[in-house]
């Protein structure tokens, strides 16, 4: 059966609505109150059908670049993560050509796992030239279970500091593996962006360049270890990732690091994910050309 886009329906539903998913995609609210309070809606004229299918990701819709795309190669590979859960796993993509290196991307997912969008941006990564490592923080427990709550549910029981070390391992696996030029670019949405901007601060000689997308910074004492170049990606309509940008910005100038800031009007958290209505095709299709642009300036 052909999916049906509803992702054109954002147009029409109220902000409100807007606001309460991302409460509850992000564990401030449970599903019950959620759908209740979707269910005011109805007496504006709206189905709940309506606003859950446009709200809800359908990954039917995410797919940019086909993993049986002849010019790209995707594997599964495991690396080891002392500090973390013991090992990891993630989705390795190559592009198909013969070079000896590539430039290296870390690519981070949302707040519940490796699901079908974050893996389809690793494609769309290798497509354009490098080799893209995706990792899924939901490995330890069995993987991405297929579905979003569930994998919310299952990476808010796992430890946070655990998880964020698996990250770690990740990078390092991937900054030294045998196709790698040894320039290792971050990519992250929403929790994933929060990591580019850990791993900036963590180790100021991990990462060549980041571009967290609707992410919030790493501690304030670890914010003047950065060194790497930063492209910051905001939505206008997102007031609580962007409530946390104007003392972050302070401390990026306080510690001279070299970053760039593009807010998105009109676009929401979560405007580059092409599979529910809040994606922003013209502010997403920019953010991500933005993106690539910046990696091959600072990673080839």
């Amino acid at each position: 059966m052909k999916a049906v886009d509803n992702r054109d329906k954002s147009i029409h539903i109220p902000q409100e609505a807007f606001d309460w998913y991302d409460q509850y995609a992000h564990g401030g609210m449970d599903r019950r109150t959620f759908m209740k309070k979707l269910g005011t809606l109805t007496a504006l004229g709206f189905s709940l059908p309506f606003l859950t299918s446009a709200l809800l990701p359908n990954y039917a819709l995410a797919e940019q670049v086909s993993f049986n795309d002849e010019d790209i190669l995707a594997t599964y590979e495991q690396f080891d993560s002392p500090e973390g859960h013991g090992k990891g796993q993630g989705y390795l993509v190559k592009p198909t050509t013969d070079q000896k290196s590539y430039p290296v991307v870390l690519v981070i997912h949302e707040n519940r796992g490796l699901n079908p969008y974050v893996k389809d941006v690793a494609r769309r990564l290798a497509k354009a030239g490098f080799l893209a490592f995706a990792p899924d923080a939901l490995f330890p427990v069995g993987g991405y279970p297929g579905n979003d709550d569930e994998g919310r549910t299952l990476q808010r029981g796992l430890d946070r500091a655990k998880i964020q070390n698996d990250f770690v391992a990740a990078a390092r696996y991937l900054k030294s593996h045998e196709l790698s030029n040894g320039k290792l670019g971050a990519v992250g949405f929403c929790f994933g962006g929060y990591m580019v901007n850990y791993l900036a601060a963590v180790d100021s000689d991990l990462l060549s360049a980041g571009v967290p997308f609707y992410g919030t910074p790493a501690s304030k004492e670890l914010r003047k270890n950065i060194k790497a170049p930063l492209m910051i990606q905001l939505g206008a309509l997102d007031e609580r990732v962007n409530a946390s940008w104007p003392e972050y910005e302070s401390d990026l100038k306080a510690n001279q690091v070299d970053y760039q800031m593009f807010m998105y009007e009109n676009a929401h958290h979560g405007f580059h994910n092409d599979s529910t209505s809040r994606y922003n095709k013209e502010q997403a299709d920019l953010a991500w050309q933005r993106t690539v642009e910046f990696f091959a300036q600072n990673l080839k």
